[in-house]
């Protein structure tokens, strides 16, 4: 007889991935048949992990729950469970005004769904009742990378922000329980581990009573068969800087950072409760540059934000053109329910909240084609991604997946994902590198 098959879509950041990929695990054990994000709609059930962080991404986990709903008209879908972030923000709203949905959870309650689905699905003789075993992860990524979520919540108070609403107070995973976790994914074929956490660079502080990152790291880059450590969600204020010595030293952490600047005017900073200013910033950034020059920095801005002024938004612009990160992403202000931004006027119209994010991205647009000109005629180590019409498509150290720049390989050298490669880059676009094998 045939496992109950369960479909899991994933919402959202990839600490929501993290979360699903423990749900599967569970689930799996359990004795369903597990997906993620099938494109066959026909399951017996499907569980929508949501993301409540933004509007947009409230719109699309409504949009797609729907969307579910109306294949559980049709008899594609026995059931429909949503769960994540936006349930744990809008639970009673959500029941009141989505009827058609079977059952909301929120974060972390793999139990009651795996409960919920034994009860209400038929029972099947492949179905274990109790759940004793310990956590383990059904991966949806390709097999070589992984994320590592090293810690949960945030303890900052940023006023445009509901993670600490939805997630609470920040809680570190002991070192010993990641490098197990570690050594357990690179068992499994994992090379490359990105580290994440809604405040990476805070790591520690909770259960050690200091930042703890670099250690983490050091013992991760122990781990046989790890190749890359890739930091995301670093975070400005007090930035570790053995972070940066630890780049210089140990190979196998990328020359990489994620840090989200969010602004740079003193007002709009101070609003947010950043706890740094805008020279404070650009000084880290210039710092972070010099300590090591060949380190590609992503960040990500916010436009439109309450009482944003014409003379803040230039000042932005100018940062972008001083700075030019390597990799940016911009994100137009929304209110969200909870936060200290809420009590304040959202007084910046939304077609001038549009305006500001087109000429920042056409502007990054313009230096991201800059410096992938420049990088033509350099070899670069390569992990190869996935086989994708004509081209191979992998990534360098610089660059995270899903968001960041690709190096695309004609398909006909005999490669495969997951392997290591040099390339020497041939041609450029604007996210995109194009190279051929180098011969070793």
């Amino acid at each position: 007889m045939n496992k109950l098959k369960i479909n899991i879509i994933t919402l959202g950041c990839s600490k929501n991935l993290v979360d699903s990929e423990y749900l599967g695990g569970f689930l799996h054990e359990a004795g369903f048949d597990v997906v993620f994000d099938g494109d066959n709609t026909e399951s017996d059930a499907v569980i929508i992990n949501t993301c409540g962080f933004i509007d947009d991404a409230k719109e699309e986990a409504i949009n797609t729950i729907l969307a579910c709903c109306e294949e559980k008209k049709q008899g594609n879908i026995k059931r429909v469970i949503a769960c994540g972030c936006l349930v744990n923000l809008y639970a009673t709203e959500l029941q009141a005004e989505i009827t058609e949905v079977d059952a909301f959870f929120g974060t972390a309650q793999h139990e009651k769904i795996a409960d919920y689905l034994q009860i209400h699905l038929p029972q099947h003789n492949n179905l274990q009742c109790k759940y004793n075993k310990p956590l383990v992860r059904k991966i949806s990524t390709p097999k070589h990378y992984a994320y590592l979520k090293i810690a949960e919540g945030c303890d900052r108070k940023c006023s445009f922000c509901s993670i600490p609403l939805i997630r609470g107070r920040h809680i570190s995973q002991p070192i010993e329980v990641l490098v197990r976790e570690g050594r357990n994914l690179a068992q499994r074929g994992v090379k490359e581990l990105i580290l994440i956490a809604q405040d990476t660079t805070y790591y520690g502080v909770d259960i050690y009573g200091e930042r703890r990152l670099a250690d983490l790291i050091r013992e991760l880059a122990k781990i046989e068969g790890i190749v890359w450590i890739r930091i995301q969600y670093a975070y400005p204020n007090n930035f570790p800087v053995e972070i940066i010595e630890l780049m210089k030293t140990e190979p196998k952490l990328c020359r990489y950072i994620d840090m989200p600047l969010q602004h740079v005017s003193n007002p709009i900073l101070q609003s947010m409760r950043r706890m740094i200013d805008g020279e404070q910033t650009k000084l880290l950034v210039r710092k972070i540059r010099e300590e090591v020059p060949d380190i590609a920095f992503r960040t990500t801005l916010i436009v439109g934000y309450c009482g944003e002024t014409k003379d803040d938004f230039e000042q932005l612009k100018d940062f972008v053109a001083e700075m030019k990160f390597d990799r940016l992403g911009v994100f137009k202000y929304s209110a969200q329910e909870g936060t200290a931004a809420y009590l304040l006027p959202d007084d910046v119209g939304e077609k001038e909240k549009e305006r500001r994010f087109n000429v920042l991205t056409s502007q990054q647009q313009a230096i991201s084609l800059s410096k992938n000109i420049a990088r033509i005629g350099s070899i670069l180590t390569i992990v190869i991604d996935r086989k994708e019409g004509d081209f191979w498509v992998g990534r360098s150290e610089y660059d995270s997946p899903e968001v960041d720049n690709e190096v695309l390989v004609p398909a006909h050298y005999p490669l495969e994902a997951g392997i290591f490669v040099k390339v020497k880059i041939i041609d450029a676009l604007e996210f995109d590198l194009y190279g051929e094998i180098v011969s070793e």
